[in-house]
């Protein structure tokens, strides 16, 4: 979805050529994984998606001027016009990687803070802005200009044939229907980055689906969505059903969801673009000519536009890339289900702890894949972003099992093994390791801390909506000292002073 489309509407005719170009495609990836070289420097990236808001830290509609003022190609627009997307470049994560990431993503938050407050806005790093209200979704100026975000939202109605009902029980319930997929910009993530060869990738892309559910369960940072409490992780059903194509007749007949877990382990890359062409219609059905996309590579390798194209458009938690461009082509598992924030460094604990399980699990003898039902992964990852840390979680061996015991006796120090296998400093395991291991044993992310300090603001007199006003306040201020969120004391009266920036 990062590339631009030309045309908001598609004929029956492109449809159809469409859909045989992606057989072409898929055809030609599955020849071109048997005999082409792909890149295997074992880098690591990252995405972060943010929010912009005013003085009142509601959401304020201006990433085109925000962007203006950035002047900086690594930040890019997203579908909402309040939202803007830092893309970190690909680096080594041996030796000292984890801490250059955290510098840079630091250095490079700070610097567009400060031009952000130039066009009027500010900068707060949420899994859900908690200040997000229904009038936010009715204004006809919510989303950004780009062609492809028109087209996938008239897409997306189109193929629903109605509006888009959100119906979401947690804490507190909501139900209302959205005329368009602007609760979908409401979901703002880090997409976490991991190059493997296509002989790794199947064992990387399993072993990312395992530990989705204790992965979500330690970051989990979008307890507020419309002004009610739900979900510790709200923005993985938030985002299933503001994007969902299907009216209620094809959910009940089993028709598979645009934002999607998967149902099985795999075996090879393939399997995954493979399910993409068999199971889901094209919403942006863009031929490589007519997007002026067409011609080869500079690195030889087939474009696959279109087979890229409608990969963008499958929205699995654990998403396989293939990346033509550059020197050598390259794969990689974009992993898509953590909230961003609270704090860098928060953000880049979540990280290590990702890339040194995969690291551990990949290279298992027994795989745990080969002892849990994929259904039973699936189940996990629910679970988790509902309770968060008080989940309970079935793991291979042990049973069913409170998801931060599970974390504390084997997953963060498993992680911590893979780090060191993975040639990280000592010091950075440590750093980062031990962000989590505190934020486990205070049970303190940043989803309960939200949860907690609209409880405590509410039992003063305030209102919904000035307690989350106040509590976004002292969030943004705390997610600027980079004080790990496990640290954060509980929300005064006091903070009713800050609702607005000074």
């Amino acid at each position: 979805m990062g590339a631009e489309v030309k045309s908001g509407t598609f004929s029956r005719e492109q449809r159809t050529r469409y859909r045989e170009r992606l057989l072409e495609n898929l055809d030609t990836f599955d020849k071109f994984l048997v005999t082409a070289h792909f890149a295997d420097d074992r880098s690591i990236g990252l995405e972060l998606e943010l929010n912009l808001v005013d003085e009142h830290f509601a959401p304020t509609l201006r990433n085109a001027a925000v962007l203006g003022e950035i002047a900086n190609p690594a930040f890019q627009t997203e579908i909402g016009a309040y939202n803007i997307e830092l893309n970190h470049p690909a680096l080594r994560i041996a030796g000292g990687g984890l801490r250059t990431l955290e510098d840079g993503l630091r250095r490079e938050l700070n610097e567009a803070e400060k031009r952000a407050a130039r066009a009027g806005a500010g900068i707060v790093m949420v899994g859900i802005l908690p200040t997000l209200t229904r009038e936010l979704l009715d204004d006809e100026n919510w989303m950004s200009p780009e062609k492809r975000y028109a087209a996938l939202n008239n897409s997306v109605l189109q193929a629903r044939g109605e509006d888009v009902l959100l119906d979401i029980r947690g804490i507190e319930a909501l139900r209302f229907y959205a005329q368009s997929v602007a609760p979908e910009a409401a979901c703002t993530s880090v997409q976490l980055h991991l190059q493997v060869s296509p002989r790794e990738f199947p064992a990387a892309w399993n072993a990312s689906q395992v530990i989705a559910g204790p992965q979500v369960a330690l970051a989990a940072n979008s307890p507020i969505f419309m002004e009610k409490l739900l979900w510790q992780e709200s923005r993985v059903e938030v985002f299933k059903q503001a994007i969902d194509t299907r009216p209620p007749e094809m959910r009940n007949q089993g028709v598979r969801p645009r934002v999607w877990f998967g149902e099985r382990w795999i075996t090879s890359v393939f399997d995954l673009f493979e399910e993409n062409v068999r199971y889901f219609p094209a919403l942006l059905p863009e031929l490589a000519e007519e997007s002026g996309q067409a011609g080869p590579t500079a690195s030889g390798a087939p474009s696959l536009h279109e087979l890229r194209l409608h990969n963008g458009t499958v929205y699995r938690w654990n998403r396989p890339i293939f990346e033509p461009r550059g020197e050598s082509p390259h794969l990689r598992v974009e992993n898509r289900l953590l909230p961003a924030g609270p704090t860098v460094l928060d953000t880049v604990a979540n990280a290590a702890f990702y890339y040194g399980l995969v690291e551990m699990l990949r290279g298992s003898e027994r795989p745990v894949w080969s002892r849990m039902a994929f259904r039973t992964a699936h189940d996990n990852f629910r679970a988790c972003a509902r309770e968060g840390l008080e989940a309970t979680v079935y793991w291979p061996g042990v049973g069913d099992v409170p998801v931060d015991e599970l974390l504390m006796r084997r997953l963060l120090p498993m992680a911590g093994e893979g780090l060191r296998r993975l040639g990280v400093d000592a010091a950075c395991v440590e750093r980062y390791l031990g962000v989590l291991r505190e934020r486990t044993v205070s049970g303190q992310n940043g989803a309960r801390w939200m949860l907690d300090a609209v409880r405590r603001l509410e039992a003063a007199g305030l209102s919904r909506r000035e307690a989350l006003a106040a509590m976004t306040a002292t969030y943004s201020a705390r997610m600027h000292s980079n004080q790990p969120v496990h640290e954060w004391e509980p929300v005064q009266r006091a903070a009713t002073d800050a609702g607005t920036r000074g």
